[in-house]
């Protein structure tokens, strides 16, 4: 007997269909659009093709925001994540004291992007800052407004203050689903606590990690609030990453055709990233036999 499928299910996700090409879908091709037509005002748009692709590619501007981009996702990826790891293998596994650990690990990611870059703005001031006034008693010269070095020291901290309880949550839930077999098979072996983390605790938050490293990636590459709050870009184009670039050239210089060009090449290269993350997380899960 022939089985009937119902194709009724699809109603139901017609309105998500319907919602996305509203919300993701118009607004990027109206994106594409402006991409390919140059505009002087009063909404009259001129065909420009794919000039503004092929200017933004030979730009000296786009490169090197690009590299500050790199540069930067690349050491916070560096210090976020093994710090991260570190806080989580020394967390209270169990107790009143793990549920305290996990409720202060998640204060800092409750602040809103821009109320973080206002208190690290005022934090590091030299007058009334508590950081910027204390390294001025001390004899340090500190002053993100003015030195490029303190600027990107400043974001740094601030992002690694602010983001590394994600990686540490991420990794203390992949601690606890080890079960604890694992770790009385090391003991009766009396493996090192070096042996235990390597071929026992590492192996088992790959997953989590991979997840870490692609949602926090994902955030440091888009980087735009806190970094504009603290520094605005300065001093001189010193923490003028994509993002503040890109908003620079579409709001400040009302460049609608290099802007619309610029955020879908940024669009890509995030897609481009990511889709090697899942890939890369796809093989480690199906080597692992999940």
């Amino acid at each position: 007997m022939e089985k009937t499928l119902n194709q009724k299910a699809w109603f139901l996700v017609l309105p998500v269909f319907l919602l996305v090409a509203f919300s993701a879908v118009i607004p990027l091709m109206t994106v594409v659009n402006y991409s390919l037509q140059d505009t002087f005002g009063n909404n009259k748009f001129f065909w420009a093709g794919l000039e503004w692709y092929t200017e933004l590619l030979h730009s000296e501007r786009l490169w090197s925001a690009f590299g500050r981009q790199i540069i930067f996702s690349a050491i916070i990826l560096a210090i976020e994540v093994p710090l991260g790891v570190f806080v989580a293998l020394n967390m209270p596994k169990k107790g009143v004291w793990a549920s305290l650990c996990l409720v202060l690990m998640a204060l800092p990611l409750l602040i809103p992007w821009n109320v973080v870059g206002t208190i690290w703005q005022i934090f590091g001031r030299v007058d009334i800052g508590l950081l910027g006034h204390t390294l001025a008693a001390l004899g340090i010269d500190y002053n993100y407004t003015r030195d490029p070095l303190a600027a990107w020291i400043t974001i740094i901290t601030m992002d690694v203050w602010h983001w590394t309880s994600l990686v540490a949550l991420l990794s203390y839930a992949g601690l606890q689903s080890i079960p604890e077999a694992y770790y009385q098979a090391a003991k009766i072996d009396q493996a090192s606590r070096w042996s235990v983390f390597w071929f026992i605790e590492l192996p088992k938050m790959q997953g989590v990690l991979m997840i870490a490293i692609l949602i926090r990636f994902m955030d440091s590459f888009m980087i735009y609030t806190e970094p504009f709050v603290v520094t605005g870009g300065g001093p001189g184009n010193a923490t003028t990453f994509l993002s503040i670039d890109l908003v620079k050239m579409a709001l400040g210089q009302f460049d609608l055709g290099p802007a619309a060009a610029f955020s879908l090449m940024y669009f890509l290269v995030v897609m481009l990233v990511s889709w090697v993350f899942y890939t890369v997380m796809t093989n480690l899960d199906k080597k692992a036999g999940y």
